[in-house]
């Protein structure tokens, strides 16, 4: 009987399949075997994997290769070399749509049907699905046209969005810039996408051939019209000092030392079978691809989530597909691993050198640093330099090196070359290190342990000051650092205004690990806590006691104080891949939050019996999101029904301006308020806070912001709390105003507690009340700023 080996990049989706068609008539008796990810968690294909599993289903009738999308082919047909002869001959690679496909395969194969055909009727087993409605001639095959808005074009980080969103569809999705006339590029691949070099108000046109093309299409269009969900990342100034560029803003004096890290160098061994080779390059790659996932995860944790999304650029540069063939190109030339890889980076590093736009060259620093780290992964050579005091000088940095520094030892960066606009440069301010760059290669010839004084928010940069301007630089670095030691003593104090109302300083989280990290930080409470990670990255949702041990432990990790959790918040671009779900022309405005979960009754259901459970003997608040009516909270009020724990508090947030206007109405139904500002402004100002062309718009220090921000504080009253858990919240010039307008909750990141706490040890509430009244009827939020 004919063999299967299902490829695939996600294991469970891969095992879930194949669960699925063993459900057919005698496919029980068909040898299937899942040869799918790099482990349980982590995404990828291996080809020593696919070869081994090709060995245990090997028989006389052949071997089926049933592959899902991109690098799983070319894993698939090096698996194919790594067999022998008389094996590769029996065995099919048969491109076929997963689930569709496998069980179509597996019933032809239990009723004995020969490899071709079971690979035919793999191959065909969409047609069933297709619309009978539509013409042979119009059949899967579509197209539109769109305009580029990003600032910067369609650079890496709008690119990766766009790739990995056509990787789901099975569909041929290319890109033309109809402007400038490049192209058409395949849409599946990071570097062609970026290299044709659209730029800011190009036109561009996105088709697609195959099963799923007019949904891919539409997807795009979508994303695109969202902007293709970029982050604006420009730096905090743009002030320059004799040509260096302020990156990161921050005032740091210290010694100069330039990391150890020598140019990993490819080695001159001799070259073994291209097989071979091809087995330690994807080996590599797995391995840097890993730790990449690692670092992500690391900075999603501690800094966020939209500087967590530079990692997932590198991860699908990871899984280029021409990146990958050109460095095959290269084995089958007879080079080694090394040599091969380092050559098909060096090619993609000066396509981008040679775009015309500054913001897509910084991009070849990407490439480069993930080029270095398979490199270095591939001669066995340490990928990381440990943090030394002082100032460190470097031409460029990877985002993994930055990631790796600790703020407390490197007191500030200074590159030679570099960009505000490059990814290290984002991940230094989030880190809170102070960064310029653009300062000439003069600087890495600057002895180690020279004093140098610089300012990442003006540009200016010193090198071995006089006695006058380090006294200067001194003060104001001493100043900045006694202001946070001192906060960083008192974390764990409560913290109270100067005329002595107590405000609680609580933790946003979305891990068990976080709620550790809220611990050490000196969090009051966990003001919310982001429980769609549970649900993320999974071909299922979690059970009932899954939800029940993580929710528990994230209690008792805090100690038993009070825990916020927050039911799940998915949709617009967070949705499950196993839910049902229909394209939206505008997502943000659709099935999302409270909406999705009450068309969803056993998903919400589930996760407030878990909620339940771990309210039995912890203090737990449950909180409802993204709630515009009150017909909808009384809905999901409903599923907790009236039997709740004792000391089960329910809330609401507040992040749509229907409930503010509402939340007169709303009050009875709940014990407490929390404000989501980063929504809440953006719905109010009709401002996406990710559209860097009107991000300047979503400030929540506008009064009509401001204004429903009172309305929740005056419909609570003295019965309820109402707290902040938005990005304002940890903001140390919005805590004055925030007091002024009532609220006695903020939560924000664990690194925010405890420059919050002495924020607000240093308001007056009193004259915060005044000022926060007057600011209510000023005309922007300009004016309000200045106010504060």
């Amino acid at each position: 009987m004919i063999g299967i080996v299902v490829v695939a990049h996600s294991r469970p989706l891969a095992e879930a399949a194949v669960a699925f068609a063993r459900e057919m008539p005698d496919a029980s008796r068909v040898p299937m075997v899942v040869a799918a990810g790099l482990d349980d968690a982590t995404y990828g294909t291996d080809a020593g994997a696919i070869a081994e599993a090709i060995q245990r289903v090997d028989g006389p009738a052949g071997v089926l290769l049933l592959m899902d999308l991109g690098s799983a082919v070319m894993s698939a047909e090096l698996a194919l070399e790594l067999v022998d002869d008389e094996v590769r001959q029996r065995v099919r690679l048969c491109p076929a749509p997963l689930v569709e496909g496998l069980v179509v395969a597996a019933a032809a194969a239990a009723a004995g049907q020969s490899l071709d055909a079971v690979a035919a009727q793999a191959i065909d087993a969409l047609a069933a699905k297709m619309p009978t409605e539509t013409t042979e001639g119009d059949r899967g095959s579509a197209q539109a046209v769109f305009d580029v808005r990003n600032e910067h074009g369609l650079h890496l980080r709008p690119a990766s969005k766009l790739v990995a969103l056509v990787l789901d569809f099975r569909a041929d999705v290319r890109i033309r810039d109809l402007t400038t006339g490049a192209g058409p590029v395949s849409a599946a691949s990071l570097s062609r996408v970026t290299g044709i070099g659209a730029g800011q108000g190009h036109r561009l046109e996105v088709s697609a051939s195959g099963p799923d093309a007019a949904d891919a299409v539409a997807a795009v269009a979508a994303l695109a019209e969202r902007d293709f969900d970029d982050v604006a990342d420009q730096p905090s100034s743009g002030s320059v000092s004799g040509g260096v560029l302020a990156a990161s803003p921050g005032v740091a004096v210290g010694p100069l030392w330039t990391p150890v890290r020598p140019t990993p160098r490819a080695s001159s061994r001799p070259a073994g079978d291209p097989a071979a080779e091809w087995r330690l390059l994807t080996d590599a790659v797995a391995a840097v691809r890993a730790e990449t996932m690692r670092r992500r995860d690391q900075v999603e944790r501690e800094v966020g989530p939209g500087q967590a999304d530079i990692f997932g650029a590198h991860l699908l540069l990871l899984e280029d597909m021409e990146l990958l063939a050109e460095a095959r190109r290269q084995l089958d030339a007879g080079r080694t691993a090394e040599v091969a890889w380092d050559a098909a980076v060096q090619l993609m590093s000066e396509e981008f050198g040679a775009l015309s736009d500054e913001y897509q060259r910084a991009r070849a620093a990407d490439v480069r640093a993930v080029g270095d780290q398979v490199l270095r992964q591939l001669i066995g050579e340490p990928g990381v330099f440990p943090s030394q005091t002082g100032i460190l000088a470097a031409d460029e940095l990877s985002p993994e090196e930055v990631s790796g520094l600790d703020p407390d030892v490197v007191t500030g960066i200074v590159l030679a070359s570099g960009s505000p606009t490059a990814h290290s440069a984002i991940l230094a301010r989030a880190k809170g290190i102070p960064m310029v760059v653009g300062a000439g290669s003069a600087i890495l010839g600057v002895e180690a342990g020279t004093m140098v004084a610089m300012d990442g928010g003006s540009g200016e940069l010193v090198i071995d000051p006089r006695a006058e301007t380090l006294a200067s630089f001194v003060w104001r670095a001493g100043k900045h650092d006694s202001e946070r030691a001192e906060a960083a003593a008192r974390a764990d104090e409560p913290a109270r205004t100067a005329d002595g109302v107590g405000v609680e300083v609580a933790a946003n989280v979305g891990a068990v690990a976080d709620a550790a990290l809220a611990e050490s930080a000196g969090a009051d409470a966990i003001g919310l806590v982001r429980t769609e990670f549970l649900f993320l990255g999974r071909t299922k949702p979690p059970t009932i006691d899954e939800q029940e041990a993580t929710y528990r432990g994230i209690a008792e990790t805090f100690g038993g104080r009070r825990i916020t959790l927050r039911t799940l918040d998915i949709g617009a671009d967070k949705p499950l891949s196993y839910l049902p779900s229909v394209p939206e022309a505008n997502p943000f405005l659709g099935l999302r939050g409270i909406r999705l979960a009450l068309a969803q009754p056993k998903l919400l259901r589930d996760q407030i019996t878990a909620i339940r459970r771990v309210a039995a003997d912890h203090v737990v608040d449950l909180m409802f999101p993204m709630v515009s009516t009150v017909d909808e909270l009384q809905a999901a009020v409903a599923v907790v029904g009236d039997d709740r724990p004792a000391g089960l508090r329910i809330g609401v947030m507040v992040e749509v301006p229907s409930a503010a206007l509402n939340a007169a109405a709303l009050a009875p139904l709940v014990d407490f308020f929390s404000i989501g500002t980063n929504d809440l402004t953006q719905y109010a100002l009709a401002a996406e806070r990710g559209n860097p062309a009107v991000a300047a718009l979503a400030d929540p220090f506008d009064p009509a912001v401001l204004r429903l921000v009172d309305l929740v504080v005056r419909a609570a009253g003295d019965r309820m709390s109402v707290s902040v858990c938005g990005e304002m919240a940890a903001d140390e010039s919005a805590v004055p105003l925030l007091i002024g307008l009532g609220i006695r909750e903020l939560s924000v990141a664990p690194v925010a507690v405890a420059t919050i706490k002495q924020a607000v040890r240093a308001t007056d509430a009193k004259d915060a009340k005044l000022r926060a009244r007057r600011a209510l009827s000023l005309p922007h939020a300009r004016a309000v700023r200045e106010l504060f």
